[in-house]
């Protein structure tokens, strides 16, 4: 049996967004947030978001505050389910941005925006994180033409991500459909189903919302 340790984040996939009160992928079905739905008899009502821990206290339960190690512990965290890594996982990148000469925190960043699962997310290829790592593990993806099936690939700058609508209409049509924002370093072809890594992220285009240097902080300890 693999190691648990090595998978990436089970379970409901809001449950971190429920602790720190807010989506952490910006998505309006979160239930942080606020929804409008039909009642039995037809009529529209609005109920409220679910912005506190999961659990039998969670409504009514105070947000301590957190201690230097839970803020980092909690920074870390929210950066695993971010980009739905396991533990092992953002270790060994974190090992890996250690090496060579660069800011540590920089270099994570741009290691986990070019691993291909995220690229296809944030490239508007998919509608979630999770979705890119099942399109991706189901052989859908291609890279400069070639299947790649492996979520944590690392892209460089030049190579093209893409989906064969021949092969997996369904997958593709979503991909037309997602009008999302991309990032800089992406450039989305929608009506081709395809994108090009224009060129390593910068730190500053990266929108994730983590405090990157408290993770830097709590590895290093």
């Amino acid at each position: 049996m693999a190691d648990a340790a090595k998978k990436s984040v089970k379970g409901p996939k809001h449950t971190m967004c429920r602790r720190v009160g807010y989506c952490l992928w910006g998505k309006p079905n979160c239930p942080t947030n606020s929804r409008t739905k039909k009642d039995k008899e037809g009529k529209e009502i609005t109920t409220e978001g679910r912005a506190y821990p999961a659990g039998q206290h969670g409504p009514t339960k105070r947000r301590g505050k957190l201690s230097t190690y839970g803020s980092l512990l909690q920074a870390k965290q929210i950066l695993r389910t971010y980009y739905d890594l396991g533990e092992r996982q953002l270790r060994f990148l974190y090992e890996k941005s250690r090496q060579g000469s660069g800011v540590t925190g920089d270099k994570l960043l741009a290691n986990l925006e070019m691993r291909l699962m995220t690229a296809v997310y944030k490239a508007g290829l998919a509608p979630t994180i999770f979705a890119a790592r099942q399109i991706v593990s189901h052989r859908h993806v291609l890279v400069d033409g070639k299947i790649v099936d492996r979520g944590g690939y690392r892209l460089k700058a030049g190579q093209v991500i893409s989906i064969d609508a021949e092969k997996s209409p369904i997958i593709a049509e979503i991909a037309k459909n997602i009008d999302a924002p991309v990032p800089a370093y992406f450039e989305k072809v929608a009506g081709e189903c395809k994108a090009t890594v224009l060129h390593e992220p910068l730190p500053e285009e990266i929108q994730n919302g983590v405090e990157i240097t408290k993770v830097i902080e709590f590895y290093a300890r």
